[in-house]
């Protein structure tokens, strides 16, 4: 066995995978950085994930070659970190390296005085340029140290000043008009031809669609509407899905969802489960049913630990080569699939010499419609499901003898929120009471295990242990989730957590020079700076996704408090919202629900679950649902009764009571 370094006690599977280089890495904490500080020696922070290619990439050139590790250990004190466990370490030293270099990603390597101040850093460096570097910078450190320091100071006000966003000091009228200038400029960047973004490469941004779907619905703008549903037809016909086993890949590497990137991440599935489904309530299209029956028993198969909670990735990479898991070279297919192989070769886009020509295999993927494949082979529609979902079954059957990618088994309470959210919206949608119960379980096993006796939230959860005070992140979509369970079921105890969780969020995280409320807690480890995250990226920003939480619960508890603060952080971010839409989509959610109102649909009586089911069948994105036959929420006080009665209210006025959904929705604006 080789020699192991300080990682080996790590709980994260990616610094679990650095175990064993010859580099002497730490974990993030007190030994490492007091070492630094005792020895006068920089730091060096390298920020990944296990499922980053790259990360690998440099891993093998680098970290595992003798030579450098030599030079690493020798100047520097050296520290890897997990971005999707400490995403508190990892923001501030991306913003460090945006204002260095102009751009970020990961690998993510930086190096930083003995007091954690970064002086110089980038993204994956080649093993020789990565040398030059590092002896570089050592001897900045040991001939001129005042200069590195002038370097830390300039950066390190930069950090602390990006993303600062100014309290609104009047709130602007939010109007039409106003998503009008939102929208316009965010149209030009449709791609007409292959949905998603004119560019490359493409990532499927669900938030950006969940907010153009309900845009497109709520204003009738049949532009918008139609690119929604184009995109996600696209995304889910293209290799950016896998074909076979449901799920989504991270993006594709071009412009038409072709090519993916391979690794599959948690948090970009339990997205595209609610999209997906919330398209398929409005639009009814069967391919979006599909699409997440598809993707959630991906997760139930490859994603659920024995807990209940849901594992963070999968990797791109097995055998050391992206996507190997999942390509076909057609002498494989063809031998599979026997005489059906030319019919599903034509569905799938199999060619004898690839169809991804730079590796010479073929991701299957759907370019021809299922009337031109029923006409061009002369079969009814029936034959071909049949066929499809007999070539699935012999297709898995082989691929799942191959070597599997690498699965990080960490539980993040941040993305078990997303997923739980996600299974609790295709419950409903779909009246699927597993999808419900599997929900259930998991917010109950985070409500039990992962609370800590102060009232928060841990971040993480492996081999029985939770370790990391939890980010707002784990708040917000946590507390989201909970608000999405209690819809589903009518059970206060969900949304009494809910309140308990944005109490502990306000005393904890609350800036008070901002609107917005802190990334880290007061009870975190004190950092060069404490930052916001405010842009929506591939995930929505934690304080957007706190607004809008703050928003329902205001409502759902008559409680002004959360109410103000939610329109505050809005009117802070309103005037950014039209410069960058698909950065802001999030806020853009919050914005139609101030120009479109919320419907708080209150149902009391016996037959609550039936009209519940009933409601399901209709597109109201901008509700709230609440109801049962004992309440303590303020809008249910009075109106209960074994007699079934559906309530419709706004801003305070409740329209008369009626007894059916197909009355009730007369009342909705």
């Amino acid at each position: 066995m080789s020699e192991t370094n300080n990682l080996i006690h790590a709980s994260s599977p990616y610094l679990l995978q650095h175990a064993h280089n010859p580099v002497n890495w730490y974990e993030w904490g007190t030994e490492a950085l007091a070492k630094a500080k005792a020895e006068n020696k920089l730091i060096l922070v390298s920020i990944g994930y296990s499922a980053c290619h790259w990360c690998h990439v440099m891993e093998r050139e680098s970290f595992e070659n003798h030579e450098v590790a030599e030079v690493m250990n020798r100047h520097f004190i050296c520290i890897k970190v997990d971005r999707e466990e400490r995403p508190d370490i990892d923001q501030i030293y991306m913003y460090a390296i945006q204002l260095m270099t102009g751009s970020g990603g990961w690998p993510l390597n930086c190096i930083c005085l003995p007091d954690q101040r970064p002086i110089y850093g980038g993204t994956y460096f080649r093993k020789n340029d990565w040398i030059n570097i590092l002896e570089n910078v050592a001897a900045l450190w040991a001939n001129e140290p005042d200069k590195a320091i002038q370097y830390a100071e300039r950066l390190t006000s930069g950090i602390k000043d990006s993303e600062k966003i100014i309290p609104a000091v009047t709130a602007e009228e939010y109007t039409q008009e106003r998503l009008t200038e939102i929208i316009d400029p965010w149209k030009r960047h449709f791609d007409i031809g292959y949905g998603g973004y004119n560019r490359a490469p493409k990532f499927p941004l669900p938030n950006n669609w969940v907010f153009l779907l309900r845009y497109g619905f709520l204003k009738d703008d049949e532009s918008v509407f139609t690119a929604v549903c184009h995109t996600l037809e696209e995304m889910s016909r293209g290799g950016i899905y896998d074909q076979i086993g449901g799920g989504f890949a991270r993006y594709s590497v071009d412009d038409r969802w072709h090519v993916p990137h391979f690794e599959k991440m948690l948090y970009d599935n339990a997205q595209l489960i609610s999209l997906y489904a919330e398209a398929y309530q409005c639009t009814k299209f069967d391919a979006f049913k599909q699409t997440v029956v598809e993707t959630i028993n991906w997760v139930f198969d490859e994603m659920t630990s024995t807990d209940g909670l849901f594992y963070s990735a999968l990797d791109a990479d097995s055998e050391g080569i992206e996507g190997k898991y999942y390509v076909w070279d057609k002498a494989e297919f063809d031998q599979v699939l026997g005489d059906d192989a030319q019919l599903m070769g034509a569905y799938y886009n199999i060619t004898e010499d690839g169809n991804w020509e730079e590796e010479q295999t073929n991701i299957l993927r759907k370019t021809i419609s299922d009337d031109d494949l029923l006409a061009k082979f002369n079969i009814t529609a029936e034959v071909l499901y049949d066929k499809v979902n007999s070539a699935k079954t012999k297709l898995m059957a082989v691929r799942s003898k191959r070597v599997r990618p690498g699965l990080d088994d960490k539980c993040l309470t941040a993305w078990n929120g997303m997923m739980i959210k996600a299974l609790a919206d295709a419950a409903a949608v779909l009246n699927h009471r597993h999808y419900y119960e599997r929900a259930s379980t998991a917010a109950s096993f985070i409500l039990n295990h992962l609370k800590a006796k102060n009232g928060g939230l841990y971040r993480n959860y492996k081999n029985g242990k939770a370790s990391i005070t939890g980010f707002l992140d784990d708040y917000a979509f946590f507390i989201e989730a909970l608000i999405a369970l209690y819809e589903a079921d009518f059970n206060e105890k969900w949304l009494e957590e809910a309140k308990s969780l944005t109490d502990y969020v306000i005393a904890n995280f609350t800036d008070a020079d901002s609107s917005m409320f802190f990334y880290t807690s007061a009870e975190s480890e004190d950092l060069i700076a404490r930052k916001h995250e405010v842009m929506d990226n591939v995930i929505p920003a934690s304080n957007s996704t706190m607004a809008q939480n703050l928003k329902k619960l205001g409502l759902l508890f008559d409680v002004e408090q959360y109410i103000e603060k939610a329109a505050e952080m809005l009117a802070a971010v309103h005037p950014k919202i039209k410069s960058y839409g698909s950065a802001y989509s999030n806020w853009a959610i919050q914005l139609l629900n101030e120009i479109y109102g919320i419907n708080e649909i209150a149902i009391t009586g016996l037959e609550t679950d039936n009209i519940k089911l009933a409601l399901s069948g209709y597109y109201i994105p901008n509700k709230i649902t609440l109801g049962g036959t004992k309440s303590n929420l303020p809008l249910l006080k009075g109106k209960q009764s074994n007699e079934t009665k559906v309530y419709i209210c706004r801003n305070k006025v409740c329209q008369l009571p009626v007894n059916t959904v197909e009355d009730a929705l007369g009342y909705l604006q």
